[in-house]
């Protein structure tokens, strides 16, 4: 479509959720968060993986299960060496994995910020007349989709809104209902910048 603007922000959570657990020390529920660092157990042909976290004020250990009783044969040698020298990408991997943390625990505290990259996929500024983001996410985030496009663009809640309710923004697959919602992988927003008397500071903000 001609004049339109095409951008992908890679989104990625700063910081990893943190499992809420009844702390046996602090005799109360409390934040645990995570070590980086594995303990694997070898017995004869099985073997166990977990990942460690720590609460957040007394330090006492909680350990996430990755795996129980599994045959050796059955883990990959690259997995296995991963998870002896406590490889960062594999504990941070499994650190913003939130569904299965709240899965394995119940209650999670999540994070908003975020850290976003942006890059440029087709189109030409000094032509543009309509914006269109494609939303990549690295790991879920409770990040809200307006509040995302209001901090990255400069701009207010309201003033999103207003453009939804004039068809000069749209989100699809979900609708202006996503605006509301945390922001998803492969969410695409489209907006009208037609007549916007900072339609530069708005592009610029954008990419």
């Amino acid at each position: 479509m001609s004049g339109l603007l095409r951008i992908r922000w890679a989104i990625a959570p700063k910081i990893a959720p943190r499992p809420l657990i009844n702390c046996n020390r602090c005799r109360k529920v409390k934040p645990y968060q995570c070590s980086g660092k594995f303990r694997v157990n070898a017995n004869g042909k099985r073997i166990d993986a977990w990942l460690i976290y720590r609460c957040a004020d007394c330090d006492n250990s909680w350990n996430r299960t990755i795996f129980e009783r599994c045959n050796r044969r059955d883990v990959e040698p690259a997995l296995l060496a991963a998870l002896e020298s406590n490889d960062p990408s594999l504990a941070q991997r499994h650190a913003f994995d939130a569904m299965a943390l709240r899965s394995r625990v119940g209650r999670i505290e999540e994070f908003p910020e975020v850290t976003v990259r942006k890059e440029l996929l087709d189109g030409r500024p000094e032509c543009t007349t309509a914006l269109w983001l494609e939303l990549r996410l690295e790991a879920v985030t409770p990040l809200r989709l307006d509040r995302l496009l209001a901090g990255e663009l400069g701009m207010s809640r309201s003033r999103l809104q207003a453009w939804e309710e004039r068809q000069k923004l749209s989100v699809e697959p979900d609708g202006a209902k996503a605006l509301r919602r945390p922001a998803r992988d492969g969410t695409a927003v489209r907006i009208d910048l037609a007549g916007e008397a900072d339609r530069d500071a708005i592009l610029s903000a954008a990419y």
